[in-house]
């Protein structure tokens, strides 16, 4: 390695040095006391297990459809704590995991889909208003840019292909000098600009204000109150906890990545684990150096891509490319600390940014997403209905947890709706191996990413196998 190529690794190595290994979001004076824990017995009309983002949304829309209905909530450790308190904060329309995965898949709803996503990104913005949910919400869009040849080739014929589809309303496509007048970076060699189908957010905030506006409707909330188990009990179920039960009419499982109440959905997901970086806070002339005047969520289009987006307060948060999956598919917080990932995101944020060269970065953390082997929710029932789940938000849940919560509640309710007629919830994705089988095909999977990444794109035998089998990764 050359002297000045050593000298560049050092110096992004130490701007990691004051980095605190928590989650940026969750480390706020702000943040809200927990609620007690549940000690005896409860009784309810719904049961909502998970304080993510998932449970909060179940509870607070059962709520405003019946407001007379019973509910309790019980978290684990604290809302939020979790991926919903650990992402990036983008909060998009696309139910489907982007555009490119919803049309391969479900190529005859997929403008449905896109309507009802779209409703779904403007009622989170409804509410956001309605129960001061006070989590930064901006509704700036997002670009994917091109940072190789093949890339930007491949974004102007998708854009071209969206055309045809008549799904490129909103969505233009910006060559290298339209790109960088957005935002400025030596790499970026075009971009596919969504103006409004993504949100910016404060993703802490958001689960928070959630909280408080379940609280304010009369649903009881339960934190560090983990559900054991789930059993029937008499016409209802009855769910376990370390200090006490609940007995109830209906249950809603919002535990994603966490192994689930109902064993036979375990299989169809894994934790695979995402890491984020967060700067000090740019001043007004590294901001005009890079000029990002407009907040867009920006990620590249790799397959091992990274996202980065501006903070309320100017801080870049510079996240993904390592996708890790833990052999066994357990979650440990051990794994949420991986100082290697970080060192190689640091060399990745300033190559695309070398006009930031010693900012220094204050966070650094990451977290486990429900990954599941279509790349987008699922959904279902037992107990004869009286349970039902959503999971596999493969990370984009921000806002399609919503829209799962609406899910579960119309599952519950035993009714047929333009959500429950979706053939995206009626039929579930292909479950996990068993180890090693699972470890071994996530490995090589992530082997022929990176390998395509370095060959133009050029997707060889094993990924080509995926795509046939519907399991082809396009994020």
């Amino acid at each position: 390695m050359a002297p000045s190529a050593m000298s560049r690794r050092q110096t992004w190595t130490e701007s990691l040095s004051d980095a605190q290994p928590v989650p940026y979001w969750l480390d706020d004076p702000g943040k809200p006391r927990p609620e007690p824990a549940l000690t005896g017995a409860e009784t309810c009309d719904l049961l909502v297990v998970g304080g993510g983002y998932s449970g909060l949304w179940t509870a607070l829309l059962a709520k405003e459809r019946d407001p007379g209905r019973d509910v309790v909530l019980v978290e684990g450790r604290e809302a939020g704590w979790a991926a919903s308190g650990r992402n990036g904060g983008f909060c998009a329309a696309s139910l489907t995991h982007g555009l490119a995965n919803g049309l391969a898949r479900w190529p005859d709803e997929i403008k449905k889909l896109e309507e009802l996503g779209a409703r779904n990104l403007d009622e989170i913005e409804a509410a956001a208003a309605r129960y001061s949910l006070d989590c930064d919400f901006e509704r700036t869009g997002e670009i994917d840019v091109a940072t190789e040849p093949h890339q930007a080739a491949e974004l102007r014929a998708w854009h071209e292909e969206l055309e045809r589809e008549g799904l490129a309303d909103g969505i233009e496509f910006l060559d290298t000098d339209a790109v960088r007048e957005q935002v400025d970076s030596p790499t970026f060699l075009a971009g596919l600009h969504d103006r409004r189908g993504v949100a910016m957010l404060h993703p802490a905030k958001l689960a928070w204000g959630l909280k408080r506006a379940c609280l304010g409707l009369g649903v009881r909330v339960y934190e560090h109150t983990p559900a054991l188990t789930l059993k029937p009990y008499g016409a209802g179920m009855a769910v376990r906890t370390p200090y006490g039960s609940v007995r109830t009419r209906r249950v809603a499982l919002g535990t994603n990545v966490f192994p689930n109440l109902v064993k036979r959905v375990r299989a169809f997901t894994v934790p695979v684990y995402d890491y984020a970086l967060m700067t000090e806070p740019l001043t007004a002339d590294q901001l005009a150096s890079i000029g990002w005047k407009n907040r867009q969520g920006l990620g590249d289009s790799a397959n091992r891509f990274h996202y980065f987006r501006l903070s309320a307060d100017n801080r870049i948060l510079w996240g993904g490319y390592d996708a890790v999956y833990p052999y066994g598919g357990q979650v440990r917080a051990e794994y949420d600390d991986r100082p290697e990932t970080y060192a190689k995101l640091a060399g990745h944020f300033f190559t695309c940014f070398p006009q930031l060269e010693g900012l220094r970065f204050t966070h650094a953390w990451g977290g486990a997403i429900d990954t599941c082997s279509r790349f987008s929710a699922f959904f279902g029932t037992a107990h004869q209905g009286k349970v039902a789940y959503a999971a596999g938000f493969t990370g984009l849940g921000v806002g399609a947890t919503r829209f799962g919560a609406d899910v579960m509640l119309d599952l519950l309710a035993g009714e047929r709706t333009e959500r429950t007629e979706l053939g995206m919830v009626r039929k579930k994705p292909l479950p996990f191996p068993p180890e090693p089988f699972a470890w071994t095909g996530i490995a090589l999977t992530k082997w022929s990413l990176a390998r395509a990444d370095a060959h133009g794109g050029r997707r060889n035998l094993w990924l080509k196998t995926m795509d046939r089998l519907g399991l082809g990764f396009d994020s």
